[in-house]
């Protein structure tokens, strides 16, 4: 059977099966249209609920006579600005903890030993470029036949040794890349009495149960209970919760393992020629883990150095006077 052709509802039969009052009319309606065209309705109007609240302007919609967006990257960087740091932070192993006592006083102090191991800064990070300010800072020693070319490249750009660990301490601005790439920093780029923060990974503990893990009190250890008096007992409702566990439900899994961050530790010592620094307070993570240390985010920024060379140490310093005094005092005798 042939298809059948559309039927266009929206055209007029032809003339001749219109009868002739209809045709009379349709010459006129041409003739009315080629004379004067009716104007246009330039709106359709909709029926609605007229609303009381005033239109909110869009806040992606920019005009030189507003303020500026709030939505950009260099807005949110002025939103950070007050919490990120003015300087690097640097990249320390946990050699464990032990204690000082106060000569003074005699009181004991918990403390925990870092030790800086050869970091330098490997690259900087800047605003036209990547989007933001940062110092990588690259620490250990690692043999150049266990590193992939691109990662040699990348040292050999910065003309430093091949690094086991790396890291990016983000910064305020500019002026905390004063820190030139290749240069070492040391202990001394922390000083004794300020606050630091410390972030690493946590002690990883395995598949631990709800009392270890959460501190949950258990079951009753009497009155019929039976095996069950470490368990953490019903994990939800039923009809009246949705007959569901609702997400966040604390229950017995892996424990540690995980990024722990320990504000506003107190440095007691700064041993500069060992590259030691010790805290006030525990560290996350076990022996030998790696740990980064930066000044704290909740207390005012210390009065530290900026550069390398406000670091160097007082027979350096000394050193170099001398020899310039020499130097000036040969310029002067010729």
């Amino acid at each position: 059977m042939p298809p059948k052709a559309p039927l266009n509802w929206g055209l007029l039969p032809p003339s001749f099966l219109l009868p002739s009052s209809t045709r009379s009319l349709i010459s006129l309606l041409q003739q009315n249209a080629t004379q004067a065209p009716r104007p246009t309705i330039a709106y359709t109007s909709i029926r609605t609920i007229k609303s009381t609240f005033k239109p909110k302007p869009d806040r992606f919609a920019h005009h030189p006579s507003k303020p500026a967006l709030n939505s950009t990257s260099t807005a949110a960087l002025q939103r950070k600005a007050h919490s990120t740091p003015l300087r690097t932070g640097l990249l320390a192993n946990k050699k464990g903890m032990t204690a000082v006592y106060d000569p003074e006083t005699g009181k004991r102090t918990a403390c925990t030993v870092l030790q800086l191991d050869r970091n330098e800064v490997v690259a900087h990070k800047r605003r036209e470029k990547n989007g933001y300010w940062a110092v990588q800072i690259g620490a250990g020693q690692k043999e150049a036949r266990n590193i992939t070319r691109p990662m040699l490249g990348h040292f050999a750009a910065a003309k430093v040794h091949p690094k086991r660990w790396m890291a990016e301490f983000k910064v305020r601005d500019e002026a905390g890349l004063q820190v030139a790439i290749g240069q070492t920093v040391g202990a001394n780029w922390f000083t004794k009495g300020q606050w630091v923060d410390v972030k690493a990974i946590s002690r990883g503990m395995g598949f631990e149960g709800g009392m270890k893990r959460h501190g949950f009190s258990g079951q009753p250890a009497s009155h019929g209970q039976s095996l069950m008096h470490r368990g953490m007992g019903s994990a939800g409702g039923s009809q009246g919760s949705g007959s569901r566990v609702l997400p966040g439900k604390r229950m017995a899994g892996n424990m540690g393992n995980e990024s722990v961050t320990v504000k506003n530790l107190r440095v007691l010592q700064v041993d500069e020629k060992n590259g030691i620094v010790v805290v006030n307070g525990c560290v996350p993570g076990p022996k030998n883990q790696i740990i980064r240390v930066q000044d704290a985010l909740g207390k005012p920024w210390p009065k530290g150095p900026m550069t390398t060379a406000e670091v160097a140490p007082a027979e350096i310093l000394a050193t170099s006077g001398s020899a310039e005094a020499t130097t000036a005092t040969a310029s002067a005798s010729a």
